[in-house]
């Protein structure tokens, strides 16, 4: 264990990790732009917040 971690550190990846699974994409069998989680646009889809270091991006195993 290393301990804690700073806030800005958290908010950071999980900005990252949200903007990773929120990114609209085209979507050739709708023929529009959705989100990259399957939803339509604007999501509203909730997805769990990382908290374990090892989604974190960015991190490399020690």
């Amino acid at each position: 264990m290393t301990g804690r971690v700073p806030y800005d550190d958290y908010l950071l990846a999980v900005a990252l990790t949200l903007a990773r699974r929120h990114r609209p994409v085209w979507s050739w069998q709708r023929w529009r732009r959705i989100c990259r989680c399957g939803a339509d646009l604007p999501c509203r889809a909730r997805h769990r917040i990382p908290i374990r270091r090892g989604f974190w991006p960015g991190e490399e195993q020690e």
